[in-house]
């Protein structure tokens, strides 16, 4: 069946042309679609999907469920209902998130609860802290581990050697470290991009193989290692996992970084520890 739009007015295509929607775009095609994707889109393209409370997760039109007092992740772990405003960007992207990284998200959704459980609403613990930064900002980086390449790009972006990371090893780029976002705020803010977008990365350690699947596979296989990394090594009880990440500068995601001046900006591309970064010529 095919699924209708809802019309909307404020549906705009323009942004979608930057490269750092390319990977949503081959997935989705919304740079063809005319009007804002509803409900129905979303749930059409999203996995059969049970949370961790027994629920199947289903998108809801917010006006549904505007008047529960529920907090949003308790609203869909105990009804698996996700609240969605059709003509909200971040709902948007939110819901993509959802339907590309669903093991992740629903592992994420049931650490919420466990920690509103043990916490309460209003105090938010490091490992709370954690999950909605990872939720909200995350850009994930596999890189190779079965060579010292992804490795060693791997530390030069936890150094904050940025003229290294993404001039001298630019051709490296998607063949031994690649970026993928996950944090649908990040997305929504790149609709109106400004020099100062700044994410959170997290890397993930991926084989050869990884950069030989196809995009969809390699969303599936990401979302599976993210599921266990989290799992197994604890990597949201602080956000010491998760570093800065100027994802502007990623190859490929944004026009202007096509000029090596790009990375002469150190109010953007910040040295670690404030020390004097080496300008690029």
């Amino acid at each position: 069946m095919k699924i209708r739009f809802e019309p909307e007015q404020n549906w705009s295509l323009d942004f979608l042309k930057f490269g750092l929607f390319d990977q949503l775009n081959k997935l989705f095609a919304l740079d063809n679609n005319p009007q804002w994707p509803n409900c129905d889109w979303l749930n059409s393209h999203a996995p059969e999907l049970t949370l961790a409370s027994g629920n199947t997760l289903k998108f809801v039109p917010d006006p549904e469920v505007k008047d529960d007092p529920r907090y949003y992740e308790q609203i869909i772990y105990e009804t698996g209902n996700v609240p969605t405003r059709i003509d909200n960007w971040h709902d948007l992207f939110g819901g993509l998130i959802w339907v590309l990284f669903p093991k992740t998200k629903t592992l994420l959704n049931k650490m919420h609860i466990e920690q509103i459980n043990e916490h309460g609403l209003v105090k938010r613990s490091t490992s709370r802290n954690a999950i909605t930064l990872l939720d909200e900002c995350g850009v994930l980086l596999p890189y190779n581990v079965d060579d010292n390449i992804g490795k060693e790009i791997k530390s030069q972006l936890q150094n904050h050697l940025w003229h290294e990371v993404f001039v001298t090893n630019r051709a490296l780029w998607n063949k031994h470290i690649s970026a993928f976002m996950f944090g649908h705020a990040n997305y929504e803010m790149a609709t109106k991009p400004y020099l100062g977008l700044t994410g959170k990365a997290l890397f993930l350690p991926v084989s050869e193989d990884f950069y030989r699947l196809s995009l969809k596979r390699q969303y599936k296989y990401l979302d599976t290692v993210l599921y266990k990394q989290i799992i197994d090594n604890h990597l949201l009880k602080n956000n010491k996992s998760l570093s800065p990440m100027p994802f502007l500068g990623i190859p490929g995601w944004y026009a202007d970084n096509e000029n090596v001046e790009f990375y002469n900006n150190v109010n953007y591309f910040r040295p670690k520890n404030h020390s004097k970064q080496r300008k690029v010529i």
